[in-house]
């Protein structure tokens, strides 16, 4: 009898795209039967049945809203999305994948201004900072190329996510503070976490088995 036979089934949430792919090959080096052409798959719910997993693909955002109200037992989410969406789960590893940079950046030779505005996808984030450094600021929620923002006079600062720097650096900007370090975090539904403890705890086990491997 397998291992993954005594075990209760789960659920889990994943973002589709890279750290889909990446989370699945970590499950793959601990000895889970997962085919590598799942993340090739259209589908959006895929049932393993051979290792007691279902998967969830979702959009990021959503990864967290599903796993707190339980329809994903548990999740692989950028703690930039726990930061934002706030949601009651419960965060049980970072898994050291997705590694990325919450910043504030704007114009070189930026100065404050009497009435600062700040463009984000991540306005709770922005609120927060800027309200811890004793800053009132006027924040804009924008869904997509903040890097704008500055450029046509909407705001004079955004706060979002950065991994290389390119982007920033092809539309004039620079970094101007270092928010927080984001990275891909397991989380889990609190109510499966009582529930389905061992099967939980099994997951956790089988990423931490690898994780260590592929520190930077």
């Amino acid at each position: 009898m397998k291992q993954t036979d005594n075990l209760q089934k789960l659920t889990i949430a994943m973002p589709k795209g890279r750290i889909f792919e990446e989370a699945v090959g970590f499950l793959q080096e601990a000895g889970l039967q997962i085919t590598s052409d799942l993340a090739e798959s259209r589908k959006l719910i895929i049932p393993v049945p051979e290792t007691n997993l279902q998967f969830i693909l979702a959009k990021p955002t959503d990864v967290a809203t599903y796993v707190e109200y339980g329809v994903a037992d548990v999740g692989v989410v950028g703690k930039d999305v726990l930061l934002e969406e706030e949601r009651d789960v419960y965060e049980l590893l970072d898994l050291q994948i997705g590694y990325c940079r919450m910043m504030v950046a704007g114009l070189p030779g930026w100065k404050p201004t009497e009435s600062p505005r700040v463009a984000s996808k991540y306005p709770k984030i922005a609120s927060r900072y800027f309200r811890e450094q004793g800053q009132q600021v006027e924040v804009i929620k924008l869904n997509g190329s903040v890097e704008l923002a500055p450029i046509i006079g909407l705001a004079d600062r955004i706060v979002d996510i950065v991994s290389t720097g390119q982007t920033l650096r092809e539309n004039g900007l620079i970094e101007l503070e270092h928010i927080c370090e984001i990275t891909t975090r397991l989380i889990a539904n609190r109510a499966s976490y009582r529930m389905k403890s061992e099967a939980v705890d099994d997951i956790a086990q089988k990423f931490l088995q690898v994780i260590p491997r592929n520190q930077k």
